[in-house]
């Protein structure tokens, strides 16, 4: 066989540049066609793991994959997340300054996190559920719930929880009151607090019989205030009586005047004030003549009666409880005003 591969007796014939060019053409053609068919297969568009995950609990639950992903991804809001802004609403109108963020963000809950509000302190948190909105208070084992608000994790000894179902509404009173005792519950924190009693220590005078001098202010710090100055065993006292007060009447008003931590309700007066003495705290009930039983302290003003506590005393609290709301719900004092 000839060296070009020609048969014997064929005339041979040397390959030009363009035979040798041709060739290469074809064999590059040849093994380019399988890569070309293997891209195309690839370019192909796949669907998404995700698409496919929500089709296959759109299909499980009968829901359409558009209704799945617009309960994820914040789309038209249902019965839950209307009654939760309601509830967030009701919070912010109890207490405007609440802080609100969102913690604990995980896969369960698509990563949005878990409402929370607080004010010196966790006040409550806000969760959907397929059949409940809960409401979970922090500390509610221990707040005053005469309208029976709190229906679940009633067995705990700190949290009370309230869950809404489709259709319910909850008492838009009772809720902020409960609002506003969990953030009176949480009190200052312990910072300020320190820092309060160490100015009163340096900058309150004691007038006659140890009674603070603070100055005329509305809100519950100059209470605070005054509180911490009050000496001896009476600063234990003061704490309980403002502590029992804010248990008995959530929605309570405070303020210091003439020397003195009044309590009222706001538009109807003040219905009770508090006094330092050399051995003893008066507690004044300025519509006291009306309160059943009537406290024992007789009073120039035949609508006062007081009741003076002196140390060693047992503070009867079911009953100052009983008498501080019964006066809470009378028409208060208003100075300047005739009775």
């Amino acid at each position: 066989m000839p060296p070009n591969g020609a048969a014997d007796g064929a005339p041979t014939r040397k390959r030009g540049a363009f035979d040798i060019m041709t060739t290469w053409r074809m064999t590059v053609a040849r093994k380019a066609k399988p890569h070309a068919k293997a891209t195309s297969r690839a370019g192909k568009p796949r669907k998404s793991a995700a698409k496919s995950k929500s089709v296959a609990k759109a299909r499980a639950t009968g829901k359409s994959a558009s209704r799945v992903s617009d309960e994820r991804s914040g789309g038209p809001r249902g019965w839950r997340e209307e009654t939760l802004a309601r509830m967030r609403a009701l919070i912010l109108e109890a207490d405007p300054e609440m802080t609100e963020e969102r913690k604990w963000r995980k896969p369960s809950n698509a990563m949005r996190g878990v409402p929370v509000w607080s004010h010196n302190g966790i006040v409550c948190t806000g969760e959907t559920y397929k059949n409940v909105v809960k409401l979970t208070f922090a500390g509610g084992a221990s707040l005053p719930d005469p309208a029976r608000l709190f229906n679940s994790s009633l067995e705990g000894n700190t949290r009370r929880a309230i869950d809404i179902h489709e259709g319910e509404r909850v008492d838009a009173r009772a809720f902020k009151a409960l609002v506003k005792a969990a953030v009176a519950q949480n009190g200052v924190p312990a910072r300020k607090s320190r820092q309060a009693r160490k100015g009163a220590k340096a900058d309150v005078v004691l007038l006659s019989g140890g009674n603070p001098q603070i100055a005329k202010a509305e809100g519950d710090a100059p209470v605070q205030a005054y509180i911490a100055a009050m000496p001896g065993w009476k600063r234990d006292l003061g704490k309980r009586l403002d502590a029992l007060i804010v248990r008995s009447v959530p929605n309570v008003r405070k303020a210091v005047k003439w020397n003195s931590p009044l309590y009222g309700i706001e538009g109807r007066g003040w219905f009770l004030g508090v006094h330092t003495f050399t051995h003893y705290v008066k507690v004044a009930f300025f519509r006291g003549s009306s309160l059943r039983p009537m406290p024992p302290g007789p009073s120039k003003s035949e609508d006062t009666r007081y009741v003076d506590i002196h140390e060693g005393d047992e503070l009867d609290e079911a009953q100052m409880a009983t008498w501080v709301k019964q006066a809470a719900a009378l028409p208060g004092w208003v100075p300047g005003r005739p009775s």
